[in-house]
């Protein structure tokens, strides 16, 4: 049995449950960046010099598979219990909390570019909250979404940005776009 079996050759994929849609579909165009963004992570994890943000990348990576496992299964098809539960949601937060409290972990925008690792970890970043707004997008199309997929998508973007200032704290690198802290605190994660 190929890979290669013709059967996209006209614009339409299946989705879980064997339905065909096309792969112009809200529905393909959230699972599928979802699938980005795991690739984006798997970039950003063999870059990383860092063992534990390593080992929280590849659990999350484990985790997106769940959720574009979800986002491609139309809701007549979903059996059992939801992908993803507010725990998980939970332990992104937890996670962010963690790296907030570090000592010099930068609080303001930050310049992408201060180092490779941080880099492809901004990359990441910006491809879930891609990724975010083709949920949303879906969920306002009338499809059933999983509330925690939003919510750990949204999360998840916030802990990504702190791996990267992480990263370059550690490698005692400054990624501030303002010289001072003055002036109201920005979103972080945007």
């Amino acid at each position: 049995m190929s890979i290669a079996t013709k059967r996209g050759d006209m614009g339409e994929t299946g989705l879980i449950g064997g339905s065909r849609v096309s792969k112009g579909d809200a529905r393909v165009e959230a699972y599928g960046t979802v699938d980005e963004l795991n690739a984006a992570l798997g970039l950003a994890r063999s870059l990383c010099p860092d063992k534990s943000i390593c080992e929280a990348t590849e659990r999350i990576q484990k985790t997106l598979f769940s959720v574009g496992a979800s986002l491609a299964t139309p809701a007549e098809n979903r059996k059992g219990a939801a992908v993803l539960s507010s725990a998980d949601v939970d332990n992104l937060t937890e996670q962010v909390h963690g790296i907030e409290s570090i000592e010099g972990i930068l609080s303001d925008w930050s310049l992408p570019g201060a180092q490779v690792p941080s880099s492809a970890f901004e990359v990441a970043r910006t491809v879930c909250r891609r990724a975010e707004r083709c949920v949303v997008r879906l969920g306002e199309s009338g499809e059933e979404v999983q509330p925690e997929v939003l919510a750990y998508l949204n999360r998840l973007s916030d802990l990504i940005w702190l791996f990267g200032r992480f990263l370059e704290r550690n490698a005692g690198d400054d990624s501030r776009v303002r010289d001072d802290s003055k002036g109201s605190r920005w979103s972080r994660a945007w």
